[in-house]
């Protein structure tokens, strides 16, 4: 787990936003969220929602940004 994310306090309404945007980034490279790509995309997601990415579409698009594989 990254600073960030033991850092941030996550509400019910955080967690959602983080968990659609996870499984639909995992869904489209049909990567299982519990592998360590997974878990490192988790890890980067957490860290752009803290950098103020705070919607599902916003999160995914910074995501794409990343180019990550």
């Amino acid at each position: 787990m990254t600073a960030a994310a033991t850092s941030l306090s996550l509400q019910t309404d955080d967690v959602d936003v983080l968990a659609g945007a996870l499984y639909s980034w995992c869904a489209e490279r049909n990567i299982k969220l519990r592998s360590q790509q997974g878990l490192s995309i988790a890890s980067i997601a957490i860290d752009l929602y803290h950098a103020g990415h705070r919607t599902q579409d916003d999160l995914l698009i910074a995501l794409h940004a990343c180019e990550l594989h």
